[in-house]
């Protein structure tokens, strides 16, 4: 819509705008024809370069200035978030201390097209003194920092997709590209894990997805436990608990393993047919058998897939005895569901009261310590 809105408000000059979509087209033709020819010529010093960095006792010290220092940047991150150590040095601070962050056990990873940048040409001597090793990434081997480097990663002749010919465009695309290659190669030799990248990305909805299903359940002591040969009334009775309520409750055997579960679901499904005699028979009679379960230590990942493919609302973790730890609650989660997932558990959980009369049932009616629970429609998982 907004974008709609934009484009009535600009003047409509269909020429120039059918010229500035195949420009664009163009720019991006343009990187690409370069970024494979650049996956064409990598060679033994791609592995000698994976190799270096692979046994790298210390860090990965990236570096170079302009555009090539922000792409430098950008792989300081992708280095370190799949499990190399690295640090970015910026060439001028280089010269104002910051060399100290170099020792002799790191890796010079150095970006400069033209392998001439005065400001990294300067580190050069200093690198050399510490005795670290350079790999570089520039045109080609004869440039100052080629004849330098102990690798050199060629990124060829290659022409700037501005018009001018002129605005780092397509060096730097190819530099992103060769230096992804480079970090995720590397990762790929250690064996980087999914459960590796969980531990550097605790943050955001990828790093929540990766997380222990431990971190986000409902811990036993907030959820509604009973015993599986109770009556459905004393399981009403004694499995409640402060705070907000989950649409389930956990059933145990003997040995306190999970038995069962017993869902607002299946009570409605007992009010809807006027069964108030159910209530005085035990649970086990009217309780999910086997109900689906997630192991303690499983990631999130699985969690969810087992949610959004069920459509479930809640879902017990137990240990490898199969005795219940906790409860995930789709309510508590619903920010890493898939988009169609959130809406509908939106839809249910923002039903306007009074949309609906909710169901009632009153335990020992008449009786001087009658009590009364409700069960509104918020609290209902789609199925069981």
């Amino acid at each position: 819509m907004m974008r709609d809105a934009a484009a009535r408000m600009r003047p409509i000059d269909a020429t120039r705008d059918a010229e500035a979509l195949a420009y664009g087209r163009e720019v991006i033709r343009a990187e690409a024809r370069a970024l494979e020819g650049l996956a064409e010529q990598l060679d033994g010093s791609f592995l000698d370069a994976v190799a270096l960095i692979h046994n790298c006792r210390g860090a990965v010290i990236v570096t170079g200035i302009g555009k090539a220092g922000m792409i430098g940047q950008k792989l300081t991150a992708t280095f370190a978030s799949t499990g190399a150590r690295a640090h970015f040095l910026h060439p001028a601070e280089a010269f104002h201390g910051d060399l100290g962050r170099v020792h002799n056990d790191d890796v010079v990873l150095a970006l400069s097209q033209s392998g001439e940048s005065s400001e990294v040409v300067q580190l050069l001597p200093a690198f050399k003194q510490f005795g670290v090793k350079i790999i570089a990434v520039t045109a080609n081997h004869t440039s100052s920092l080629g004849r330098a480097a102990a690798v050199v990663l060629p990124l060829g002749k290659l022409q700037e997709a501005c018009s001018l010919g002129l605005a780092p465009s397509t060096s730097t695309t190819a530099m992103l590209a060769l230096g992804d290659a480079l970090a995720l190669a590397v990762s790929r030799q250690r064996g980087f894990r999914a459960e590796d990248f969980a531990r550097f990305h605790p943050g955001g909805s990828l790093g929540l997805k990766l997380s222990g299903v431990d971190d986000h359940m409902r811990p036993i002591a907030e959820c509604r436990v009973a015993r599986a040969n109770q009556s459905i009334r004393e399981v009403l009775v004694t499995s409640t608990r402060p705070g907000r309520r989950s649409g389930a409750i956990m059933l145990l055997d003997a040995d306190g393993r999970l038995s069962g579960l017993f869902t607002d679901s299946d009570l409605a499904r007992l009010i809807e047919r006027r069964s108030d005699a159910a209530l005085d028979r035990p649970i086990s009679e009217v309780m999910i058998n086997a109900p689906t379960t997630v192991c303690s230590g499983e990631r999130m990942t699985a969690a969810i897939e087992i949610l959004t493919a069920r459509k479930f609302s809640e879902l017990p973790v137990v240990d490898q005895l199969g005795r219940p730890l906790g409860m995930i609650d789709v309510t508590d989660v619903v920010g890493m569901l898939p988009e169609r997932s959130q809406q509908g558990v939106m839809q249910i959980e923002g039903y306007e009261e009074g949309d609906w009369e909710a169901p009632v049932v009153r335990l020992f009616a008449g009786e001087e310590d009658e009590q009364e629970f409700c069960w509104p429609f918020a609290e209902l998982p789609e199925t069981d």
